[in-house]
């Protein structure tokens, strides 16, 4: 059999990622475009970088075993089907399979972008040894992946998984999804901001406001995290609140899933130790003892090609079980 190649596809609210991929789970070749259009043109651009990838030939189509796509939102996964992309206008309701096979006639599978880092990080990242794990994003919002027994957990609506939106609290800030006090209401992106700005605009000590020339609009995770390299004691005050607002959320995880691995990657998670550190102590408070001397919180280790790889190695397994079945 000649087919020897994967191409897995990730989708983001600004770039579109596509990798040819062989069956180890390594980048053999990658392409990046803009996604910043509508639905009609970011159809078209996944197709084209597709062929791109194969060389545009039928020799080089038929060494493609199949496709895997990441994408953020709500997915179908049986059917292929996006419901919902909020950061691409007219993304609703798209039979990404059906388009995509009907292209190229290549077998494709979709999934959600988390899910697929998770499945990613469980074949050739930080969870190579494991068979239970939760997979975190730590970004603009919160994503979440479940993995038990070496499956994608998805639930019986297929949206299992959505970490950031579990209440860390009785009341709280009211969250976009409709909720109140979602963990991330609390350690998404624009509320570490926030928070940081509150404790300035409190006259709290801190270099924070040097390092962004006195305009606080300018204030990112990045310099919260240089300011806490510089020993700057706001900033790492602002990392611990993060890590207790994780720990609470974690510890309700770990009791109930029982993972072996917690795995956390996404922008906020560059923070490094003055997130980790006093993350890992936080949850061990909450759990039971047991299960707090078995379950590990790592740091992802795919970075930003968890989206091809994690995409590829699902359409593998898709394929795989298609023909045992």
């Amino acid at each position: 059999m000649n087919k020897s190649f994967l191409i897995g596809v990730d989708i983001g609210g600004t770039n579109l990622k596509t990798g040819l991929v062989n069956m180890d789970g390594k980048i053999l070749k990658k392409i990046v475009v803009d996604t910043r259009g509508g639905k009609d043109i970011v159809l078209k651009q996944i197709v084209n970088s597709i062929k791109n990838i194969m060389g545009g030939t039928e020799k080089n189509k038929s060494e493609i075993i199949g496709i895997g796509i990441g994408t953020p939102g709500l997915v179908d996964s049986e059917k292929g089907i996006i419901r919902g992309l909020t950061n691409i206008k007219g993304f609703e309701n798209v039979h990404m399979k059906e388009y995509v096979e009907s292209a190229l006639d290549i077998p494709t599978s979709v999934d959600n972008d988390v899910n697929v880092m998770a499945y990613g990080e469980l074949k050739c990242g930080a969870g190579k040894d494991a068979m239970n794990i939760v997979c975190l994003t730590l970004g603009t919002g919160v994503g979440g992946g479940i993995i038990i027994d070496g499956k994608i957990y998805r639930g019986s609506s297929l949206s299992a998984g959505e970490i950031g939106h579990i209440p860390v609290n009785v009341d709280g800030p009211k969250c976009i999804c409709g909720g109140r006090a979602c963990l991330e209401s609390y350690i998404g992106r624009d509320r570490i901001i926030k928070r940081t700005i509150e404790k300035l605009t409190q006259k709290k000590e801190s270099i924070i406001p040097k390092l962004v020339a006195e305009d606080l609009e300018k204030i990112t995770p990045k310099i919260v995290y240089e300011a806490a390299e510089k020993g700057d004691m706001l900033a790492i005050e602002i990392w611990r609140e993060t890590a207790q607002y994780l720990a609470t959320a974690l510890a309700g995880i770990i009791n109930v899933l029982n993972p072996e691995l917690i795995i956390i990657g996404g922008g906020i998670a560059n923070a490094g130790k003055y997130l980790f550190d006093p993350l890992r102590d936080m949850f061990k408070e909450r759990v039971f003892q047991f299960l707090a001397e078995k379950t590990r919180i790592v740091s992802a280790q795919l970075g930003e090609e968890s989206g091809i790889i994690g995409s590829a190695m699902l359409a593998k397994d898709s394929i795989s079980r298609s023909e045992s079945s």
